[in-house]
């Protein structure tokens, strides 16, 4: 517990959002939580920040002055791959889904509970922090082939130590989330793995998270591996239950 807790004290957040009342009660929180903080109080400037400070993870407004959240969302995903969680006054599946078709993380609304914010800050980076090491027993659990770190499935290829997807020899440009999601399926090949457990293994929430988030990431994937969004031959749906990779 001690050393995990010294690992979080060296993330940084930036804090995001044109109200400053917010501002200083997610900083403040964060703080004691042992995190450094970084703030911005419109879309320009956070852009800056982050492309000069390269914070660990954002929490984003979506309504800020000179360039509104999605925007910056989408620009920074293009440059850093860094947990970016949205934060949003209107509670409407169309701008969650929009939020989270920009490569976002994650989505709460206003008014928020402090602790889940904190508890999802927390899951985002530790999602991040396990990506970066080696999971030796996820490895020998591998069912598919794997030589060199590398998982071949059928038209499906992944190189684990350089995050990157080939679907039919092409390279996919996957984000990390999405990388990690067609990874889990893919180290089970056959294996019909629920939402509620892609939520808790991926995403590290238990109980707070959004399953629409799980549909909206694959529906994502699929987009850009499947020859036929309609018809999917490698991420396959099992109807009423989850997901799986097909095994061959």
């Amino acid at each position: 517990m001690g050393e995990e807790y010294i690992e979080d004290r060296k993330k940084t957040v930036l804090v995001v959002d044109d109200e400053r009342p917010i501002i200083d009660v997610i900083v403040y929180n964060l703080n004691k939580e042992g995190y450094q903080t970084l703030e911005a109080e419109d879309g320009i400037q956070a852009l800056e920040i982050a492309m000069k400070e390269k914070p660990d993870l954002m929490l984003l407004d979506i309504m800020l002055p000179k360039m509104d959240g999605l925007t910056v969302c989408k620009r920074i995903k293009q440059s850093l791959n860094i947990p970016v969680l949205m934060i949003s006054a209107k509670d409407t599946e169309v701008d969650k889904i929009v939020g989270l078709e920009l490569g976002a993380d994650d989505y709460i609304t206003k008014p928020f509970n402090v602790r889940e914010l904190v508890a999802r800050v927390k899951a985002n980076l530790r999602k991040v922090e396990a990506r970066n090491k080696t999971d030796i027993d996820k490895k020998e659990n591998i069912q598919a082939e794997k030589k060199n770190d590398t998982i071949k499935l059928g038209e499906l290829e992944l190189n684990l130590e350089r995050f990157e997807a080939k679907a039919r020899g092409e390279v996919i440009d996957l984000t990390l989330r999405e990388f990690e999601v067609i990874k889990y399926l893919a180290m089970q090949p056959g294996q019909v793995v629920t939402r509620e457990t892609l939520l808790e293994k991926v995403w590290g929430y238990e109980y707070y998270g959004d399953i629409r988030t799980v549909d909206v990431t694959v529906r994502r994937i699929r987009e850009k591996i499947e020859k036929d969004t309609a018809n999917p031959k490698i991420l396959i749906t099992k109807r009423g239950v989850g997901y799986y990779i097909a095994a061959k």
